[in-house]
């Protein structure tokens, strides 16, 4: 495979999932703390109060990246880090940890990727009502003001937003992950998205005031809608399910507003839409970020105020019907990959996308010092292999990076799912032990390098 030059091979974590440290230094809660201190949300009980200390051995783990080989890191800053009270008032010493970070990462020529928000909103303005209060815009424009004006000379590439429909519809929907509002209609949800959208706009128009050579995009959860039968039923469930998934996001980002189809579902539950709001949404961007994982196999389901029943997250289901999945019942289906990516190449045409992420959870054990984590060395290469189909075939791939770089606080799955490259020992000292799948990267990467 010949890759024009730059191309960014690299790998993501995100704040509240390997930082820890929750209140060190001046740093105030976040909803997350506060989540994963409810009892019942968390499996066994689990916390990010720890999480694997990367607050603490951050060069450690910086060390690890770069022997990796990779040439590009994407981390999410701490928002309640640099600002407690999510405005006002700036934590110099919250600021000053990922302003090492990044001076380490340049030394090691890793570039960065910054994700400016990764779920962890300050738990004060959640108390104000978090998403689904319309001054959030005004409060994440001053944060992204803030760290491009700090960081802005020497970070280029900048992620607004980490997958909105995720931490909208599991934040003020299913209640499954912070803050935890469970409803019987999905109008909070929408609510919540049209906000964060508009946050999206306005981090972009705040990033550009103060980096002329800034890069801009946000990082979407995207994956093809696929209909277990030919029913009419099913057919318009795989729909629904796309409408909900990818396109009442991409196609707002891309200046097509929300599709009508979802308008018309949606009904008396879509967001109150303010003048000007739908062109705010849709500034231009560098490039799209696709958080890509697997395929949803969906049915039909009348019952559901989504109007469809999906597979992804069943693995008892999938393996009665013969089908492949992680551990957390992911489907694996790597020609998927290559699907999505030609549909956003051909539907919405971005200037440049990157793979913002991409990995397979496992539960992972170490025997003797080692990990042979042989599925995720066989889900990766199959993917990467698609994502460059994808390239071959025209579509404008410029970066992947593997999800993630370490096991860590797995949201609500706790600590029992692992994604890492990395193993962390959680029992001895949080000790780190590179997995076969970090060998094997390391040394697809040094054939890639020959490549480019």
């Amino acid at each position: 495979m010949n890759i024009k030059k730059p191309f960014s091979w690299g790998v993501s974590t995100a704040s509240y999932q390997i930082e820890g440290s929750p209140d060190a230094h001046g740093k105030g809660k976040s909803i997350w703390d506060t989540f994963s201190h409810t009892p019942e949300k968390i499996k066994n009980g689990d916390t990010g109060d720890v999480a694997v200390d990367h607050y603490n051995r951050w060069r450690e783990d910086i060390d690890l990246i770069s022997g990796l080989g990779v040439n590009a890191y994407r981390f999410s800053v701490s928002w309640s880090r640099v600002l407690p009270e999510g405005i006002g008032k700036v934590n110099e010493k919250g600021l000053a940890f990922y302003d090492q970070l990044i001076d380490s990462m340049l030394e090691k020529e890793i570039t960065p990727f910054v994700t400016l928000y990764h779920w962890d909103l300050p738990q004060v303005l959640e108390d104000k009502g978090g998403w689904l209060n319309r001054s959030i815009i005004d409060s994440f424009g001053e944060y992204s003001d803030l760290l491009s004006r700090k960081l802005g000379d020497r970070v280029q590439n900048w992620i607004t937003l980490n997958e909105p429909n995720n931490f909208c519809f599991n934040g003020y929907y299913s209640g499954r992950h912070a803050p935890g509002r469970k409803n019987e209609t999905v109008k909070e949800a929408l609510q919540a998205t049209h906000h964060a959208m508009l946050a999206h706009g306005r981090a972009i128009e705040a990033i550009r005031s103060n980096c002329s050579d800034a890069h801009c995009g946000i990082s979407l959860s995207l994956g093809q809608a696929i209909p277990l039968s030919d029913s009419k039923e099913d057919l318009k469930a795989a729909q629904l399910c796309d409408g909900y998934h990818n396109r009442w996001f991409a196609d707002p980002i891309f200046g097509k507003g929300y599709p009508s189809d979802m308008l018309e579902w949606y009904g008396e539950n879509i967001p109150s839409i303010e003048p000007g709001d739908m062109e705010s949404i849709a500034v231009p961007i560098d490039f799209l970020g696709l958080n890509g994982y697997c395929p949803d196999y969906v049915r039909s389901d009348p019952d559901s105020p989504l109007g469809f029943y999906a597979l992804t997250g069943k693995k008892d289901e999938l393996d009665q019907m013969g089908m492949a999945s992680s551990y957390l019942g992911w489907p694996i289906v790597s020609e998927s990959f290559s699907d999505i990516l030609q549909r956003i190449h051909r539907e919405y045409s971005p200037k440049s996308i990157y793979i913002t992420e991409n990995g397979f959870a496992e539960i992972d054990e170490c025997t003797n010092g080692h990990i042979d984590d042989q599925s995720r060395i066989d889900y990766l290469d199959a993917h990467i292999s698609a994502a460059l189909d994808a390239k071959e075939k025209g579509v404008p791939l410029d970066g992947y990076f593997v999800w993630s770089m370490m096991d860590n606080f797995e949201w609500a799955v706790g600590y029992s799912a692992r994604f890492g490259l990395v193993f962390i020992d959680y029992e001895n000292d949080l000790k780190r032990i590179p997995k076969a799948s970090y060998y094997w990267f390391r040394d697809y990467l040094k054939n890639a390098t020959n490549k480019c």
